[in-house]
């Protein structure tokens, strides 16, 4: 059955492969007239009018570019990032001052001039490669077609035509052997058309990846731009943390040992006057005691759940799951445990998402799948429920998405209407024996 679906998927590629070229070669026709503008617009920049015009002309190519970036990787399966600089805070002067920083940015950025490269250089490219194996089908096409019978019309009409090394001229149509090597020839042009489109498709991603993906430059541009982000993610994190810390303390614990101590003041001077009134006082006093405990144990459990420290991400979550309301199945198949800040993380951002999935969505069952795979921690949670969450809800799942971004993790959800949700969790990390972590 398997090599069955090998063939179907190995023919179906073959059959797809001309047709998704052919597409990519029409975009030769926008990126024509988008690097005539843009030519156009630099030969103006010694006036006022090309200071204006590249900007915008510059951003229309960035969306052109884009296109062709999402669907190479959609076609090619060559995944091409975006390479452009960071974009600063948008300048305070709207008028020319602002215009000529926008204009120096812009053009100070290597891809533009990559892009640039790209829209002069591509129709000719792509002709060559990606949309090749689509003419070639057609030509075979065609040679099926004139050995059809159109062959002689055309040969009547005009006195003669060629195909390839076939001359087609008046008695075509009689020459049986001129018609059998038109098939084979025909034949022999789809066939090949066929067989190279994957290829050459190939050949034509890596074409894109060299000319609009990231240089060094921009990736490290990039980077920093990401570190910044997320570390100013991770400060207000820690800062929001630290007020719910403090606000829990000062409304929980702090506030039932203040009143401990104002009882205890007034049992020293009941203790000779009123013995029996102490006892309670003192009895009241005790229960007191238990609460704040009980308490201060929450709020541990709250910053660091003992659990967590002492048996890992993966019994941490399978504790959750104990104290939760709906019925949760934990699938844990880790070798070892990840860092405690990675650890940490994981079983906040995990807990969040069993809170929305009981607020939320609806659902009876969750099942959590936990495992390692190429040096990434990899975390399902899967609900039952009616599907439809996004991350712009308001849901918590952007907060949780902040996160994990501290430690380079990605959060994908996938929630149709009608369900099941799926959220999926992915952090690099190494992972180290359980025994080598500090308990």
């Amino acid at each position: 059955m398997s090599g069955e679906l090998t063939k179907e998927n190995w023919a179906a590629e073959r059959l797809r492969a001309p047709w998704h070229g052919f597409r990519l070669g029409l975009l030769a026709f926008p990126a024509l007239a988008v690097s005539t503008l843009l030519i156009t617009s630099y030969s103006l920049v010694t006036s006022v009018v090309g200071i204006l015009m590249v900007p915008p002309v510059v951003m229309l190519a960035r969306s052109l570019m884009n296109v062709y970036r999402d669907l190479i990787g959609k076609w090619t399966g060559v995944q091409i990032e975006r390479p452009y600089l960071p974009e600063p805070p948008e300048e305070e002067d709207p008028g020319f001052v602002g215009q000529w920083n926008r204009f120096l940015r812009l053009s100070s950025d290597p891809a533009t001039w990559r892009d640039m490269a790209w829209l002069i250089a591509d129709p000719i490219v792509v002709f060559f490669t990606a949309a090749l194996p689509f003419y070639l089908v057609a030509y075979g096409l065609w040679g099926l077609i004139l050995a059809g019978g159109v062959g002689d019309v055309i040969a009547d009409a005009n006195g003669q035509e060629w195909y390839g090394f076939i001359h087609i001229e008046e008695g075509y149509a009689d020459n049986g052997v001129k018609m059998t090597a038109t098939v084979l020839l025909g034949t022999v042009f789809m066939v090949a058309g066929f067989l190279s489109g994957p290829r050459l498709l190939k050949v034509y991603g890596r074409w894109g990846q060299l000319l609009l993906g990231p240089t060094e430059k921009s990736k490290l541009a990039l980077r920093v731009q990401h570190l910044t982000e997320t570390r100013s993610d991770a400060v207000d994190a820690s800062a929001a943390e630290l007020r719910r810390i403090e606000r829990d303390l000062h409304d929980g614990a702090q506030a039932r040992l203040v009143a401990m101590g104002m009882t205890l003041g007034a049992i020293e001077h009941l203790l000779d006057k009123d013995p029996a009134k102490a006892r309670l006082l003192l009895a009241e006093t005790r229960q007191s005691s238990a609460k704040a405990l009980h308490e201060l144990r929450d709020l541990v459990r709250g910053i660091h759940p003992p659990v967590l420290a002492d048996r890992g991400i993966g019994d941490a979550v399978k504790a959750l799951a104990l104290d939760h309301p709906l019925q949760v199945e934990v699938t844990s198949t880790l070798p070892g445990r990840p860092q405690p800040p990675v650890e940490s993380a994981t079983y906040f951002a995990v807990s969040e998402i069993l809170t929305n999935a009981a607020k939320h969505s609806g659902a009876s069952r969750v099942w959590i799948d936990l495992r390692y795979d190429n040096g990434f921690l990899r975390i399902t949670v899967t609900d039952d429920g009616q599907g439809g969450a996004t991350l712009e809800g308001g849901t918590g799942l952007r907060g949780i998405e902040r996160r994990i971004g501290t430690f380079d993790g990605v959060l994908a959800l996938n929630s149709p209407l009608g369900g099941p949700t799926i959220v999926t969790l992915e952090l690099p990390c190494e992972l180290s024996s359980p025994k080598t972590l500090p308990s």
